[in-house]
């Protein structure tokens, strides 16, 4: 090698480490009753740290989906062509049980175990956890749909990802999408414009353009349109029974900031056939119980994202070193290392509490449902909000180098908005946490009686869940404070959560900063008195 290129001071790749040993994961799966699935999340976690798998997840971000709306004669195909890592990514998801699997299980625990996957697994690629996400998701809306969900739900949940053009029914498994939103409502969904006619025979002709279809080349969709008893949604299969295609056609696909391995389209439905699903007129009502779920891998995935980016952060300060000592050993990088490590380790503390809460609403524990419809709404806010800073953050720990593709972090940050966006931007997920509030007051109450655990064990949460109390008792001009009244629940969820499950050195942290007011606006500024390398010890990589 030349000697102008015998460098130094370099860091060592991330790579053959175990994604799942994480502190705050680990003890989430425990607290929330799927301890048995550890060593399934272990088994996963070193398959998403793997050289082969990262691999994976570069290739189908630099080769990503293209359109193949015509074959070479000219007739109408609609087909997306994928890298074929990316069939691989999906299949070990749904071999994995991280698609509907838990819909079919009676162990408790079912959907924190699948929740801790989704989270170990969405660190090797987020892209193709979009789908994954909208088949979990879509099995409690069929449910409203009586005999739907009879024939689709058993396919839905099955470990077999059989990608392909079929009849739906003649599969081994499938694969579900979203179409919601159009060009003149966007989350005002009740402004669409898609027609839905009766035809007679129970099913409906669907007409109307779809601006943002999530996972085109699903084998069935929910969607929405108007039907003659108002708003209704629909289960839509891309091949009818009969063998022929369905008239769903694909315009083109979005050019996305990120979470560009995933295709996202326009879709032109000319005629298409649907499926009634509940009733008409009740369609929000119907498919708001996939947006929900949808939303709690939202949180989930930026725990996920966050998780990412504070590992490569620590692990680059660990390695190199600056003015004669390594990075993370330097007072100010620490703080900042560690105030990423904290935002981190809150996110997936409450990302796996919601999960449980799913698992025993499921169950028909009405107080863990009243909880979840609070503090779903809640997290979705805030957490994935935090998620683009925190991102950005990470990325700057590791200077010019973080800001090359090789790194990783670019990816990273480009994909750090999108579950702020997804079902529900900011502004819509504080609202529907003041309609929560007004609607179902017991959630309220199920919300403080959890927080309410943790009284006692620090005097700056019990401060702040007495300030919130205040907060939430002075109604004026409500709207208007919405992101600051979901703020305020959100960090004394997460508070409350870390003293009583995490480890006390990032409990302290987070309530003498988030809490206690003794923190800055730039992640770096947490109090002196914080256990900075006992912090920074949790986020170091498994290898």
């Amino acid at each position: 090698m030349p000697p102008t290129h015998e460098v130094e001071n370099q860091v060592p790749p991330l790579a053959g480490h175990d994604v799942s040993d994480d502190p705050a994961l680990l003890e989430g799966l425990r607290t929330q009753g799927a301890d048995w699935a550890e060593a399934d999340v272990r088994e996963l976690g070193v398959l998403a740290g793997s050289e082969r798998v990262q691999e994976w997840g570069r290739l189908v971000n630099e080769h990503p989906p293209v359109l193949r709306s015509h074959d070479r004669v000219g007739r109408r195909i609609d087909e997306v062509e994928f890298h074929p890592h990316w069939h691989d990514l999906m299949t070990v998801a749904v071999e994995r049980g991280l698609h509907a699997a838990p819909w079919g299980q009676k162990r408790r625990g079912a959907h924190v175990a699948r929740a801790a996957k989704f989270y170990v697994w969405s660190q090797v690629e987020a892209g193709h956890t979009c789908p994954i996400s909208m088949t979990y998701s879509a099995v409690p809306a069929l449910r409203c749909g009586g005999d739907l969900a009879a024939s689709y739900e058993p396919l839905l949940t099955a470990p077999h990802y059989d990608f392909g053009l079929r009849v739906p029914t003649s599969k081994r498994g499938l694969i579900a999408g979203m179409s919601m939103t159009e060009k003149q409502g966007g989350s005002d969904v009740r402004a669409n414009t898609t027609r839905a006619v009766p035809s007679g025979d129970g099913t409906y002709v669907i007409t109307g353009h779809k601006w943002f279809t999530s996972a085109p080349m699903s084998d069935v969709f929910l969607t929405l349109a108007q039907a003659p008893g108002g708003l209704s949604c629909f289960l839509l299969p891309r091949v009818l029974p009969d063998g022929t295609r369905n008239a769903i056609h694909l315009q083109r696909l979005k050019d996305k900031l990120g979470n560009r391995s995933n295709a996202s389209a326009e879709v032109e439905y000319d005629g298409a056939l649907g499926m009634l699903v509940g009733e008409e007129g009740r369609g929000v009502r119907t498919i708001i119980e996939m947006v929900n779920n949808t939303r709690l891998d939202c949180v989930t995935g930026s725990a996920a994202g966050m998780r990412y980016g504070a590992v490569r952060a620590v692990h680059h300060a660990r390695h190199r070193w600056a003015f004669g000592a390594p990075l993370a050993r330097q007072p100010l990088m620490a703080n900042v290392l560690a105030d990423l490590v904290v935002e981190s380790e809150a996110a997936t503390t409450v990302a796996l509490r919601l999960a449980g809460a799913t698992d025993r609403a499921a169950g028909g524990d009405e107080q863990e449902a009243a909880f979840r419809r609070l503090a779903l709404s809640v997290s979705k806010y805030w957490v994935c909000k935090r998620s683009p800073s925190h991102a950005a953050e990470a990325l700057e720990c590791l200077g010019g180098n973080g800001y090359v593709e090789e790194s990783g972090m670019p990816r990273l940050f480009r994909e750090s908005p999108l579950s702020s966006i997804w079902e529900g931007s900011g502004n819509v997920a504080a609202l529907d946490t003041l309609r929560a509030m007004a609607k179902q007051p017991e959630s309220v109450e199920a919300f403080f009686a959890e927080v309410e655990l943790a009284r006692g064990a620090n005097a700056l949460l019990d401060d702040a869940v007495t300030s919130l109390r205040r907060e939430l008792a002075d109604t004026g001009e409500a709207e208007f404070r919405a992101r600051r009244i979901v703020e305020r629940l959100a960090l004394v969820l997460q508070g409350s959560l870390l003293v009583r499950h995490g480890d006390k050195a990032v409990a302290d942290a987070f309530c003498a900063s988030r809490l206690g007011g003794d923190w800055g606006v730039a992640f770096g500024t947490l109090p002196r008195g914080v256990a900075t390398e006992q912090v920074l010890s949790r986020a170091e990589a498994g290898q």
